[in-house]
């Protein structure tokens, strides 16, 4: 099968997990749109993954397609999801050619009609190696040229940005620049300097340099709901709130009260109606704009109780686990922009806008190319 050759396209891969390599995608695609006109999109494996109509689809495919109105069928965006015995099956049954027609016919598919094409990669370049279509294997299989987004900093990413260049460069890719995610932005005129000087000496380019904001790494009530498996018992029209800290209700209400800040989602079981109290009068007079509020232990409110958490001026959730459980797993979430998260969504493109060189990366790029008469 003759893969599409004249579409331009471009992947965009990471050093490792969580370094805003969807972030960066987010932000690329509408500044490509803006650009472009019609652009399409396609995460070939994908590793996080909801079913829809019974077929399982990566996240940030169905992100994409919540945000841009991409036109093309999901199941086309994320034509391999690896799922918990993806792995062992491939080992024992290797259906390489299958997986590279079925990669191949999806790009098709995406780029159908598209004037630019935007491949998100999973993880650094190797991963995927086991069943071998590592991030630089699938580049290579895409005919595409790549960008890798690393963590802000120049030592460390310079040095990790160069390994996993080679891992491309082994497979015949070539490696157009780099982004550099997360950077304080006190630090941005240091580091844009240095990491310049530095990845000029490996032959790279400077791409970008985003600045760090603390909201895009803080997950919603609504992620820590989904998380929880909670059920909203007040305030659903807040549930989008970003929450900048957890406070567990393990003191008295007086004490409690100098630690609520603005942003602060309270873990508390719902038999603390001091507490809630408390915290209620202080929502209502917006002395502690509280994220969110979690009646945890499964404990069911009382009926002074229900009447109460109507109060408050955020979401209240009934969670089943513990206030030690809830602090936990808000602690150890990984955080991912979700469709809803408009405030985010707003934001990450903004600053892939101003401060990502699109120009650059355009030219290094092949041209489109025009069909011929024996194409």
């Amino acid at each position: 099968m003759l893969l599409n050759n004249m579409t331009p396209r471009v992947f965009v891969a990471a050093t490792r997990q969580n370094d805003g390599k969807t972030t960066t995608s987010l932000g690329l695609l509408a500044a490509l749109q803006r650009r472009c006109g019609r652009v399409g999109y396609i995460k070939p494996v994908g590793q996080r993954f909801v079913e829809i109509d019974e077929q399982k689809i990566d996240e940030d495919s169905v992100l994409m397609d919540r945000v841009f109105r991409l036109n093309c069928p999901l199941v086309d965006m994320s034509p391999i999801a690896v799922e918990p015995d993806f792995t062992r099956r491939y080992l024992q049954n290797s259906n390489l050619d299958a997986l590279t027609k079925r990669i191949h016919k999806a790009f098709d598919r995406v780029a159908w009609e598209k004037e630019f094409v935007l491949i998100e990669g999973t993880g650094h370049a190797g991963v995927g190696s086991v069943f071998d279509l590592s991030n630089a294997a699938v580049a290579k299989l895409l005919d595409s040229k790549v960008i890798i987004v690393s963590r802000g900093g120049i030592g460390l990413p310079i040095d990790e940005v160069t390994m996993n260049r080679a891992l491309f460069e082994a497979e015949g890719v070539e490696v157009i620049g780099v982004i550099l995610n997360k950077v304080l932005p006190e630090k941005i005129g240091h580091i844009t300097e240095f990491a310049r000087r530095g990845l000029k000496r490996k032959g790279l380019e400077l791409l970008g340099v985003i600045p760090h904001h603390s909201i895009l790494s803080r997950p919603t009530v609504d992620l820590i709901r989904e998380e929880l498996g909670a059920n909203v018992v007040a305030g659903a029209a807040h549930i989008h709130n970003v929450v900048q800290s957890v406070v567990v209700a393990a003191m008295g209400a007086a004490s409690l009260a100098r630690r609520l800040q603005p942003g602060t989602l309270l873990v508390c079981p719902a038999d603390r109606h001091d507490v809630l109290e408390l915290a209620a009068g202080l929502s209502a007079s917006n002395a502690a704009q509280l994220s969110g509020v979690i009646l945890s232990d499964d404990i069911k409110p009382s009926a002074a109780v229900s009447k109460l958490v109507q109060q408050f001026a955020c979401p209240v959730l009934l969670a089943p686990a513990d206030s030690y459980h809830v602090a936990s797993r808000f602690h150890d979430l990984t955080v991912k922009t979700r469709p809803d998260d408009t405030q985010k969504i707003g934001l990450i493109q903004d600053l892939i806008g101003k401060h990502v060189d699109l120009d650059r990366i355009l030219a290094a790029l092949p041209a489109p190319r025009v069909p011929s008469a024996t194409d």
